[in-house]
């Protein structure tokens, strides 16, 4: 029997992330699975990236966060700590902010992902000020694109302004949070969005089980 080809990687330094999480999931997913994800996360952050050098990097980031993702799913879906999702255009401004928001006010009680429906190259410097002002550092986030596993892992999707394109799965809770695109707008109306969705946050904790 022949053994299977090698896997064809856009960046070579991909194979060493593989071999990471071959570790890390080893009885969970094959190697093949493994890579696939690998290899889609890095494709698809390639397509609005306008610097490259650290896409090797955030492939392997965003590829363990669809694992985790994955392996709740198939797991123990309706087990361990709520998850929320928060989904916006470009996943550079409103749902970066809320994420940051809800895990610092949540304290690891809850697990928080955002993600883009048509992902920017970078977060907004404007949100970047604005939580670093309000004591959080948005530290390695970068725009994520909007993947089925998340998706399928979320309890709560809380869309932001994505239209049509915001995802749709039955048995989770949707909230939908009109709030003001913070792109290029003035730093004080940044500063209004911010708080608005920390007030928003602060329901949504009462709302959560275990939270």
């Amino acid at each position: 029997m022949n053994a299977s080809p090698p896997p064809v990687f856009p960046d070579q330094r991909l194979a060493a992330g593989v071999s990471r999480l071959a570790s890390r999931y080893r009885g969970q997913f094959s190697a093949e699975t493994i890579q696939r994800v690998v290899i889609d996360s890095y494709d698809r952050l390639a397509q609005p990236a306008r610097v490259r050098g650290h896409l090797v990097v955030l492939a392997e980031r965003l590829a363990t966060e669809r694992l985790d993702a994955l392996a709740h799913v198939e797991e123990q879906p309706d087990v361990g700590l709520p998850r929320v999702l928060f989904v916006c255009a470009h996943n550079a401004g409103r749902s970066q902010m809320a994420a940051a928001l809800l895990a610092h006010r949540a304290a690891g009680q809850v697990v928080v992902s955002s993600a883009g429906t048509h992902p920017a190259s970078d977060v907004e410097p404007a949100v970047v000020q604005v939580l670093t002002e309000a004591g959080l550092n948005l530290g390695d986030a970068f725009p994520k694109p909007l993947t089925e596993e998340v998706v399928q892992a979320a309890d709560v999707v809380i869309t932001m302004g994505c239209g049509d394109a915001c995802p749709v799965v039955p048995g989770r809770r949707y909230l939908d949070w009109p709030i003001s695109d913070p792109e290029g707008a003035p730093i004080t109306v940044v500063r209004d969005i911010r708080d608005e969705i920390d007030a928003r946050i602060t329901d949504l904790l009462d709302s959560l089980p275990h939270a």
